[in-house]
């Protein structure tokens, strides 16, 4: 399989390629290759995989869209194999598999969230029950090792090994993150719900990046500089998320206005508000630990974290994150230039609005 490297839009903040143009090439080269895996699933397992990527409707006939998620981390897998000057059609399979593992997770999130929706439909939970959507998840995260074990490429035995190893790391942010629900306002540190992050986001797209550099043929000090880049990019990534969680649109995210707040997250905001020592972070503590926030409620502890400091703060986290991870880049490469495609993906998830 060959990459289409055409490109037809520059993306103005790096000069590159723009990211929607590298997503949509993306999906050109992945899909059909997560397609085919995906099909060797046995079949009540496939419906359920077939029916969260898109694909599908609930009944199996073909979806109006057909379109998964925005493939931000294959297109990582990629981009990072270009960066260090390699050809990225060999990494398709690497790519595919850490698809599968982020909509692994996505899977069970879903449940653990008692998420209602995704991508503007009912969540597979939600169509087909608790227990097969869990089991359709665990299915798809050993799909993705077993993608892996099977591809003849040399660093396949390195890139699963990395990748079982994110996912443990995945699943004891998410761990984590759930843990913090259940404890008071105030029992949450800054710096646990930053290490939560890191471990529930910045490690998959860390290891995005770092499977890139493995297929690349690159050294250990390059993959591991690559790791850091996507890492820092995705606690990037996360503090934009969480406050989307509070103030995203619902008629582009798909999901209801403040959920966060709804479910008593301690997301990056909310707990930077609750640390902040101000009266609005006093007013969002005695918000929280009510049982149940009804609309007003909700309303009124978005306009207490903001008041606190805690947009702001994740707004310029966000930005100083994005610094981090284009310092741990140069590490590996250089000359930047040759990692606009990289940088353009950075840009993208740290400004997006859902």
């Amino acid at each position: 399989m060959t990459e289409n490297m055409t490109t037809t839009s520059v993306d103005a903040a790096t000069g590159g390629p723009s990211a929607v143009l590298l997503l949509d090439r993306t999906r050109s080269v992945v899909d059909p290759q997560l397609r085919t895996t995906v099909a060797s699933l046995p079949g009540s397992i496939r419906r359920i995989a077939a029916y969260h990527f898109g694909w599908e409707e609930a009944d199996g006939s073909p979806a109006a869209d057909g379109q998964g998620g925005k493939a931000i981390r294959p297109a990582l897998v990629l981009a990072a194999a270009r960066a260090l000057g390699a050809d990225p059609a060999p990494a398709v399979k690497a790519a595919a598999a850490v698809e599968l593992a982020h909509n692994f997770t996505l899977l069970h999130d879903d449940i653990v969230d008692e998420d209602p929706t995704r991508r503007h439909r009912p969540t597979a939970w939600k169509v087909f029950g608790i227990p097969d959507a869990l089991l359709a998840g665990d299915a798809m995260n050993a799909l993705a090792l077993r993608l892996l074990a099977e591809d003849p490429h040399p660093a396949s035995v390195p890139a699963a090994a990395r990748l079982a190893a994110c996912v443990i790391e995945l699943c004891a942010g998410q761990q984590a993150d759930c843990a913090f629900e259940q404890r008071g306002p105030y029992e949450v540190s800054l710096d646990e719900v930053v290490a939560m992050a890191t471990a529930k986001t910045g490690a998959l797209l860390g290891c995005a990046c770092a499977l890139g550099a493995l297929y690349a043929g690159a050294d250990e000090e390059a993959v591991a500089a690559l790791d850091a880049f996507g890492r820092e990019a995705g606690l990037a990534f996360q503090l934009i998320d969480d406050l989307i969680g509070i103030w995203g649109d619902p008629g582009r995210t798909g999901k209801p206005a403040g959920a966060d707040l709804v479910a008593h997250k301690k997301s990056l905001p909310v707990v930077a508000a609750l640390a902040s020592g101000t009266a609005a972070g006093e007013e969002l503590a005695e918000l929280y630990a009510r049982p149940v926030l009804d609309a007003d409620a909700v309303r009124a502890a978005a306009d207490a974290v903001e008041r606190a400091g805690g947009r702001d703060w994740a707004q310029g986290q966000a930005a100083e994150r994005m610094a981090r991870a284009v310092e741990q880049l140069s590490r590996a490469v250089p000359d930047l230039s040759a990692a606009g495609d990289l940088l353009a993906l950075a840009e993208f998830v740290t400004r997006r609005t859902r």
